[in-house]
């Protein structure tokens, strides 16, 4: 079951947590299918390299399912993509280096990014829907952030890069 998350009052723009969810997952949706259609990539081809049957794929195409930040990564990785463009923080691709996912590194910079903002857990859990232990898990590394949670940062840090988050680096 997908978890919802509210953003602060300050993005007024967004009416609930559902329409926020609907936004992020759309976008996310859009660029994911976009590229894999712009690489000439049938689903039946991602499927084959995630190791997952072909419906997974449809799934993570229709919003049925939330596409994991694992897959994200490994996909970027695979076919030179970024983050920042499949999360629809910009516009065009940027290229970067592969990486693997380093939960302590990604704590690091989910505790700095808070820290940096002035922000307590409490408040980040609370934009985010969730409890302050449970986000606390994510600044410990014990946990990786749901896509759902990275979307909802880009709403709520500005400027934000997803691939900074990761650290990735430009190629």
């Amino acid at each position: 079951m997908r978890q919802n998350y509210s953003i602060s009052p300050s993005f007024k723009r967004f009416t609930n947590e559902n329409e926020i969810m609907k936004l992020g997952d759309t976008m996310i949706i859009k660029n994911f299918k976009l590229s894999r259609e712009n690489l000439e990539l049938k689903q039946k081809d991602l499927a084959e390299f995630f190791h997952l049957h072909f419906s997974t794929i449809s799934g993570w195409e229709t919003g049925k399912d939330t596409i994991p930040i694992e897959r994200l990564v490994e996909y970027a990785n695979e076919y030179s993509l970024s983050l920042d463009y499949l999360f629809g923080i910009i516009t065009s691709n940027k290229k970067y280096y592969p990486i693997t996912i380093d939960l302590v590194q990604l704590a690091k910079n989910l505790t700095d990014l808070r820290i940096k903002n002035k922000y307590t857990q409490e408040e980040i859990a609370k934009k985010l829907n969730t409890t302050q232990p449970a986000y606390s898990h994510y600044e410990t590394g014990t946990n990786m952030i749901p896509t759902t949670f990275i979307y909802g940062l880009t709403k709520i840090y500005k400027p934000f890069s997803v691939d900074a988050l990761f650290g990735r680096k430009k190629v």
